[in-house]
């Protein structure tokens, strides 16, 4: 038996393969990532923050370098360049810095209210309210009244863009006025002194027109023709409509049309195409003949040329007056 004492001492060793450190390139990676990233959005601000201009001269100095360092300026559009103006247009005085400015301050310095067209629509609805109850009135007076219901055919209403328009025409047998005169009639003046009460009910101002066929005027009196006759009959109905008692301050225009403006197309020789038009104005209508033809006048605008239109006025309306003096 041999002895153990003998017996080699075998020695097993395990080696532990402890992992290794991780190298530093995953670090390098995630470091250029940042870095890329905030070079783009420092990019997307510049972008954001650059005028026009400064964006053109940017590029054309990749284009062209030398040119941008020559001129001077942040960029060859820029308006603080050596070059007046910049840009391509050497003769420009002024850059971009007042084209930019200049639709800023146009929209800053014109203010519209948001509900002025809402408060105007509805002040046109309420108007048209009353000139539809002035005209139910004038006809339920027509009606009931003995003296103008026996007219009834030749007094016409109807409702225009103008306003409410009462037209007293002629009937063949039942003329207005004398036959080549401004002599009224003493029916016509009747319905003229009717009408002319119920108008003061309403504050709307009321245009005149006088209309006659196409009949030539023939008279021994040298110039006078149907437009002097037109205007002598629009003013004789004036005064009548005054003597019924219509304030004579509500009297805005009267005119004379000849037989420019006929009721019977068809037929120029008509009756019907010799009448007195008489028109209760809507107030936009009012505010456009008294500005001389120009739209109404904002509520913010300034109406620096009513005082010398109103006073104007009695002149604008002195045609009519003209073929009375003749």
């Amino acid at each position: 038996m041999s002895d153990d004492s003998q017996r080699p001492i075998i020695v097993k060793r395990i080696k532990k393969n402890a992992h290794g450190r991780h190298g530093g390139a995953w670090k390098i990676a995630y470091a250029d990532f940042v870095t890329a990233m905030m070079a783009f959005f420092l990019l997307m601000w510049l972008l954001q923050s650059s005028t026009k201009g400064e964006l053109e001269g940017i590029a054309e100095y990749f284009k062209m370098p030398l040119k941008v360092a020559m001129s001077g300026g942040t960029g060859s559009g820029d308006s603080t360049s050596v070059i007046k103006g910049g840009g391509k247009d050497l003769k420009r005085k002024e850059g971009e810095t007042q084209k930019i400015i200049e639709p800023i301050q146009k929209k800053v310095i014109t203010p519209v209210a948001p509900d002025q067209k809402a408060k105007k629509q509805e002040f046109a609805k309420q108007e048209l309210k009353k000139l539809q109850g002035l005209k139910e009135r004038i006809e339920k007076a027509i009606e009931t009244s003995p003296m103008l219901k026996q007219f009834k055919d030749q007094i016409l209403l109807d409702i225009t863009t103008e306003g409410l328009r009462i037209q007293i025409v002629d009937e063949k047998n039942r003329p207005m006025f004398d036959l080549g005169s401004a002599h009224m009639k003493s029916y016509t003046t009747q319905v003229l002194r009717e009408i002319g009460k119920m108008l003061n009910e309403v504050p709307n101002m009321i245009s005149l027109s006088g209309h006659t066929d196409a009949m030539p005027y023939s008279s021994g009196e040298k110039g006078y023709s149907n437009w002097e006759l037109s205007a002598d009959r629009a003013n004789s109905s004036r005064r009548e409509l005054i003597a019924g008692g219509m304030e004579e301050g509500k009297i805005l225009r009267v005119v004379g049309l000849s037989s420019a403006v006929m009721l019977d197309q068809t037929d120029p020789y008509n009756p019907i195409n010799r009448r007195i038009a008489l028109i209760v104005l809507n107030k936009e209508t009012e505010e456009t003949i008294k500005n001389d033809g120009k739209p109404p006048l904002e509520e913010n605008s300034q109406p620096q040329l009513a005082p010398a239109l109103k006073q104007e006025q009695p002149k604008g309306n002195s045609s009519a007056a003209e073929g009375k003096k003749r």
